[in-house]
């Protein structure tokens, strides 16, 4: 005789398990409070401190990007013309000879220049000679003098032939050496006068001199 066991689960049906009966939902443990008393104040005060360390990062980044700001060049300032070198600024012009005064030698040759400047700050004419050394040369006012640019000023040079033979024979280009000095330079300068004060001295020389460049002046 057969004997009856457990009633196997049919179909639609499901077995129970003493276990699920005595299941309770997952529920997330709460987190524990912080420990010790420093640990307690940070927690309340966790926001407020986290709050005041972005505001100061963020007051820092904008004081550094404040700090290395991309500038604009500034406009450059007009500035006043530059001083010019004195022979750029002066000009010495022949005006012709000087009559000559009754018993002047004829180996003495007067003649005015003007010399004006330009433009730019008062010019001193510390010094004017000529190149031969058979000539001796001075001028009236004596250097040193001042020229500015107000008005052109008038100066007598006079030249007397000391040896004919170290006087030109035939002075086809002459010219004066001068000294010239501003706020900018001291120059040393040579000024062609031209045709007609070539001329001239080559007639003053010849009267003085005749043909022989080897004799003395005359007087």
């Amino acid at each position: 005789m057969s004997g009856v066991g457990p009633v196997e689960p049919g179909e639609g049906t499901r077995a129970w398990d003493t276990a699920d009966d005595t299941t309770t939902p997952d529920t997330a443990s709460p987190p524990e409070p912080p420990r010790g008393r420093y640990a307690q104040v940070y927690a309340r005060h966790r926001r407020a401190v986290l709050a005041g360390a972005t505001a100061v990062a963020v007051l820092v980044g904008g004081g550094y990007l404040y700090a290395t700001r991309p500038t604009a060049a500034p406009t450059p300032q007009p500035t006043p013309r530059e001083t010019p070198y004195p022979s750029q600024a002066v000009v010495v012009a022949y005006l012709g000879p000087v009559a000559r005064s009754e018993g002047t030698p004829r180996g003495r040759f007067g003649f005015e220049v003007e010399l004006s400047v330009r433009y730019g700050p008062a010019i001193t004419v510390d010094r004017m000679t000529q190149p031969y050394a058979g000539l001796s040369l001075r001028t009236d006012p004596r250097t040193p003098f001042r020229i500015g640019t107000k008005e052109a000023r008038k100066i007598v040079v006079t030249m007397r032939v000391l040896e004919c033979g170290k006087a030109p024979e035939n002075a086809g280009l002459p010219f004066l050496d001068v000294t010239l000095r501003n706020t900018r330079a001291i120059e040393a300068h040579s000024f062609i006068l031209g045709e007609r004060y070539a001329q001239d001295l080559s007639d003053t020389l010849r009267a003085a001199c005749g043909n022989d460049s080897t004799s003395s002046p005359k007087s």
